[in-house]
């Protein structure tokens, strides 16, 4: 459980400081007040990534060169600062020299209005999904999912020179095969784990009162042929006109339908906010699975964007036993009294209601 989170020269926040219950813990406030940073934070803290940014360099306040995180979760503290020249770990105060024992501490799950995207958004929000996920459960997915990172921003570079040094691309295409065809693995066992959870989710929380019967099914789309070397050396030609990589699982994709038509194409935005909704619910149940315990969660603003229907039946899916810390602008959308503490946020301070 998160107890404690401490904020410097993170996004909006010069410093802030806050302690969490178990259960629901709810942070109300106007828009543009830092309500979502304050859960970014507490992602970053515990992950090491941001649900928002695919790097940590725009998380620094600005005019701030640095930022750092506390985070107490259950028995430990961890400590994370970040600088455009260098990255410190700490447990307990020992620093740390690799990632490892840190990020095996805590796992969880983010919901957010632009979790929509998932759905409807391109490919690389799909992809993120699913590494955010992948990380928290196999240490070796985010080694090959860096590893594979590094040898394509490599690559790309040297497809962009003229001419192309083919000797040091090849050099380069080692590593990206090795670590491509471990991550592709990884990620179709992983959306076979998710779909049958997506699924149950889905049926779970639809407010449909027709009687039909929508099935969510969830497939895995990689972009590369079973022969992924050979699929590069296709490839070649198209790289050198390009000059990019044009194969391999920086293009995979996830493809997600309802009654086998694309949710993106077909879905009404009440069912893809559904969907979205539901492949949340399926990362919460398998890392609980994972993990024997229920993730924390994360949820930014999502509950006064849904109908009272489908906010009911969310409020009963989500693991009972999970803690959860909530954003919203207000709680008019409650049926009764906050079922947890309610902190207010305003021009970066707290105070409890």
């Amino acid at each position: 459980m998160l107890l404690q989170l401490k904020l410097r020269d993170f996004r909006c926040f010069e410093s802030l400081a806050c302690e969490f219950e178990p259960g629901l813990n709810f942070f109300v406030g106007p828009n543009a007040q830092g309500k979502t940073s304050l859960l970014e934070a507490a992602c970053v803290a515990l992950r090491l990534a941001s649900p928002r940014s695919a790097t940590l360099a725009p998380l620094a306040r600005h005019g701030a060169s640095a930022f750092s995180l506390r985070a107490q979760f259950d028995r430990t503290q961890l400590d994370f600062r970040w600088s455009s020249t260098e990255k410190t770990l700490a447990l307990d105060t020992v620093v740390q020299t690799g990632t490892a024992d840190y990020l095996r501490l805590a796992h969880l799950v983010y919901f957010g209005n632009a979790d929509l995207d998932l759905v409807r958004g391109r490919g690389e929000v799909r992809r993120r999904y699913l590494d955010f996920l992948g990380v928290q459960l196999e240490p070796l997915y985010r080694h090959h999912l860096r590893a594979y990172d590094r040898a394509l921003r490599s690559r790309n570079r040297l497809l962009k020179q003229a001419p192309v040094p083919r000797r040091e691309v090849e050099a380069w295409t080692t590593p990206l095969v090795e670590s491509g065809n471990v991550l592709t693995a990884l990620r179709a066992n992983l959306v076979r784990e998710l779909a049958p959870h997506a699924a149950a989710a889905q049926r779970a929380i639809r407010t449909d009162s027709t009687g039909t019967r929508e099935e969510l099914t969830l497939s895995y789309q990689p972009a590369a042929t079973d022969d992924f070397a050979a699929a590069l050396a296709t490839s070649a030609p198209q790289e050198q006109r390009l000059g990019q990589t044009v194969v391999g699982p920086h293009r995979d994709e996830v493809e997600i339908a309802l009654d086998g038509r694309a949710a993106a194409e077909f879905g009404s935005e009440g069912q893809q906010r559904t969907l979205a909704l539901a492949l949340r619910l399926a990362q919460s149940h398998i890392l609980t699975s994972a993990r024997d315990c229920a993730p924390l969660l994360l949820l930014d603003d999502i509950f006064g964007e849904l109908d009272p229907a489908r906010r009911n039946a969310l409020f009963r899916a989500l693991p009972a036993g999970a803690q959860k810390l909530v954003t919203t602008t207000h709680l008019d959308w409650l049926d009764g009294p906050a079922p947890g503490p309610v902190w207010h946020l305003e021009q970066g301070s707290l105070r409890q209601a």
